[in-house]
């Protein structure tokens, strides 16, 4: 049997795939999550040999009710993404989960981020669940499995223009910092901040700081 966790916060599709899914002879669902610190538990709860694992999901509340601090198995604060999940599990583990992450959203960014934070497989969630099913088999088995058209987008995509401490700025950026917060955090001075805001924004081609973050995360880049 492979044992199968669910992890998707739209309660209609998770529930829909866990029906579907507990068809299969060979498949049994051991857990359904809906955010990424009750992902994290299940794994360490119920050691699947696969996760099926949506991108974007809430971090999660923790038992008090508040979304600051920790209650994950090794004290850290939860991921803010199914992406940052994959990358906590095998930082932390040492044997993981085999990995599919299955995502509306069919950017090869995701694609990049997806399989360099240790998942095997990419998926986006319009993909037939005959195909999904074989794909949770094949990745069962050690294979990688990934969709054919974001694979060829992110090949196109090429490497990032932007350089280290820009990639850093937007990426605090991302997060919703400030310009002072940034500064703070890469003990840099605000106008360096700027000047690596507008340098990235200029390579990017884009009009603005959000336009800069967006265009980063869709390649990949972040």
């Amino acid at each position: 049997m492979i044992r199968l966790v669910i992890a998707d916060d739209q309660h209609i599709l998770r529930s829909g795939l866990v029906a579907l899914l507990r068809l299969e002879s060979d498949i049994e669902v051991v857990a359904e999550t809906a955010d990424c610190a009750d992902t994290i538990r299940a794994v360490h709860e119920h050691t699947p040999d696969v996760l099926l694992l949506d991108v974007q999901m809430p971090a999660g509340a923790l038992p008090d009710g508040s979304l600051a601090g920790s209650s994950l198995p090794d004290g850290t604060a939860p991921p803010e993404d199914g992406i940052e999940v994959a990358r906590h599990l095998h930082a932390t583990m040492d044997q993981p989960p085999r990995i599919i992450v299955l995502t509306t959203f069919g950017r090869a960014g995701y694609l990049r981020r997806t399989m360099e934070a240790g998942a095997q497989g990419f998926m986006v969630k319009d993909t037939p669940v005959e195909r999904l099913v074989d794909a949770i088999r094949r990745v069962h088995q050690g294979l990688r499995v990934v969709d054919p058209e974001l694979a060829a987008q992110s090949l196109a995509v090429g490497p990032s223009p932007l350089t280290a401490k820009e990639t850093e700025v937007l990426r605090a950026a991302a997060r919703g910092e400030s310009t002072a917060a940034i500064a703070r955090s890469l003990f840099l001075s605000e106008g360096t901040v700027r000047n690596h805001v507008s340098s990235a924004i200029g390579k990017l081609q884009v009009s603005s700081r959000a336009d800069a973050v967006k265009v980063a995360t869709e390649n990949g880049w972040l």
